[in-house]
């Protein structure tokens, strides 16, 4: 025992490193220890669902799952197939995977879509917009728009992945949570944004619409990948020499909240006896008629303004979701014309 604990004082820098290397390698297998938990006591949930028997008069439940293979850097199919499409499938349903290979092919494959009893849409926020857009052009889009549409965040920012799910710093846990909420059924109301230019087809978006100097700095700035966290920096600064100020001129309409109708289906009041409708109507014939009170429909009132700003926003509640709120609105973010080059390059 002595001669070892001398050979590690003699070699204590080789030691050192192999107390971290094993430290390190038992978190990793531990981690993936439990992330194997995470899709047993899944799958485990979801085969008690495909356990249930149904009628011989009734169908197994479809599924269509739209994949995007290039989402979180090429890693999207890799997560789907081991961890969400195994529930799908023990849940007893019926599953097509449809995989797309370019940007804006999901648009196009919605218009062959036939019949499905649920829409899946595994990749993140642009892949989910592509999705409802075709569903949503469709010429039978009135039926195809009650169809349920989950949502497999695999993307590397989700922000509606974060609202429609409990926060989690596992990613296993965010999509076999997710994969479950679509077996169960769990279904959420969400707010489209409709988007249509003068002779462009409707593009409908989930979160919001950005029109302005940070939308377009912000599309460039993959291009500065090298410079690693100053990459928004820079794309922001070169944005500046090109042309200062970037001032946009829009005009704008916009009404107040309204009142958002119920979901909730109306209950039906049972039929009154036929002695109680014989009477009504003998009350109603020899009654004498009275002039019924007009109901005064009030037009609604919208305000116009001109607008000189750097950047406008409109976004939906959806990233804030409020399910007992009873109105319904969209936040308009007007930024100031008068922001300067530094904080231009500070905020972006």
């Amino acid at each position: 025992m002595p001669v070892f604990f001398k050979i590690l004082r003699t070699h204590w820098k080789k030691t050192t490193a192999g107390v971290c290397l094993l430290t390190w390698g038992g978190h990793w297998l531990y981690g993936k220890h439990c992330d194997n938990l995470l899709r047993r006591a899944a799958c485990q949930e979801a085969q008690v669902f495909g356990n249930q028997l149904i009628p011989p008069n009734a169908q197994v439940k479809k599924a269509t799952v739209f994949l995007n293979p290039a989402a979180c850097k090429g890693k999207a199919r890799a997560l789907f197939e081991k961890n969400a499409a195994p529930i799908l499938h023990l849940s007893g349903m019926d599953v097509t995977v449809v995989k797309t290979d370019y940007e804006g092919q999901a648009k196009k494959l919605l218009d062959l879509m036939e019949h499905t009893d649920v829409v899946i849409v595994a990749g993140g926020d642009g892949t989910l917009q592509e999705v409802v857009t075709g569903l949503l052009r469709r010429a039978d889009e009135a039926a195809f728009s009650k169809i349920p549409i989950g949502f497999i965040p695999l993307g590397q920012t989700s922000s509606l992945g974060r609202t429609l799910f409990p926060e989690s710093g596992n990613q296993v846990q965010h999509i076999t949570d997710a994969a479950l909420a679509i077996v169960k059924g769990e279904t959420v109301p969400l707010d489209v944004l409709r988007i249509k230019g003068d002779n462009e087809q409707p593009v409908f978006a989930m979160t919001g619409l950005q029109w302005g100097s940070f939308r377009d700095a912000g599309v460039s700035i993959s291009k500065y990948w090298y410079l690693g966290p100053l990459k928004a920096k820079a794309a922001h600064f070169v944005s500046t020499l090109k042309e200062w100020p970037q001032i946009h001129q829009a005009s704008i309409s916009y009404t107040g909240p309204t009142e958002r109708p119920s979901g909730e289906p109306k209950e039906s009041t049972p039929r009154p006896s036929l002695y109680r409708r014989i009477l009504r109507r003998l009350v109603s014939f020899w009654a004498q008629p009275q002039d019924a009170p007009s109901r005064e429909v009030l037009p609604e009132v919208w305000k116009e303004a001109q607008l000189s700003t750097i950047e406008l926003s409109i976004t939906t509640r959806n990233q804030q979701l409020d399910l007992a709120s009873t109105e319904d609105f969209m936040n308009i973010c007007i930024e100031p014309d008068t922001v300067s080059k530094g904080d231009f390059i500070t905020i972006g």
